[in-house]
Formats: C-alpha cells, sequence, structure tokens
C-alpha cells in the first residue's frame, strides 16, 4: 500500500509555470510506475503525463507535451510536475497516482492502483 500527497497547487497568471510536488509512503515507491492526471470543473478526469519506476521513459498528452515535465526522485519517494507556459485551460485539480506495474506508461485511470486526494491548479489574470 502507498499513500499519495500532492502540493504545490496555486493560483498563477496565464504564461507562468508551477512545479506540483506528490510525496509517497511506503518503501516500494521506485518500484511504481506514477502520473499525473487532471479534472476540471464538469469534465471527466483526463491523463496528463506519467513515468516509469526508473524515470528512463515518460509519457505525455498531446495537451501538454512540449510544456510539461514529469520527474521523479526515488531517493526522496517523491515525483514532480513542472507545468510552463500555463494556460487558463489547464486550471483544474491535478491528482498523482500510482501503478504497481512499474513499467507501464498508461493513460488509463483504472490502471492505476493508489490516488491522491488532489491539489488545486488555477491559471487566470
Amino acid at each position: 500500500q502507498v499513500q499519495l500527497v500532492e502540493s504545490g497547487g496555486g493560483l498563477v497568471q496565464p504564461g507562468g509555470s508551477l512545479r506540483l510536488s506528490c510525496a509517497a509512503s511506503g518503501r516500494t515507491f521506485s518500484s511504481y510506475a506514477m502520473g499525473w492526471f487532471r479534472q476540471a470543473p464538469g469534465k471527466e478526469r483526463e491523463f496528463v503525463a506519467a513515468i516509469v519506476d526508473s524515470g528512463d521513459s515518460r509519457n505525455y498528452a498531446d495537451s501538454v507535451k512540449g510544456r510539461f515535465t514529469i520527474s521523479r526522485d526515488n531517493a526522496k519517494n517523491t515525483v514532480y510536475l513542472q507545468m510552463t507556459s500555463l494556460k487558463p485551460e489547464d486550471t483544474a485539480v491535478y491528482y498523482c497516482a500510482a501503478d504497481e506495474r512499474g513499467g507501464g506508461l498508461s493513460l488509463i485511470l483504472a490502471e492505476y492502483d493508489y490516488w491522491g486526494q488532489g491539489t488545486q491548479v488555477t491559471v487566470s489574470s
């Protein structure tokens, strides 16, 4: 079992940057693939980015490719989402998730085993 706690959300102007963090409990963090998802008001939760257990491979939604970067520090049990060139349409609650299949880069919510509570990101002038 792993518990996930997101932080780093907030209000930012269009074109700005934020870095989200997701801290995981437990000693098996390095064996999980990790993902970031987001859910805007009135919309379904959608995939943003994923990273395999080793950190060697990543996957991104087309809407964030080139603007967002997912990374992880297995020594700190933490996964990050660096967000740049933020747009109003990036406004959402951002969730991190853990996939027990360490080599996975899944876009599918159901394939993730553990979820955090989310952190709000608002992009507005």
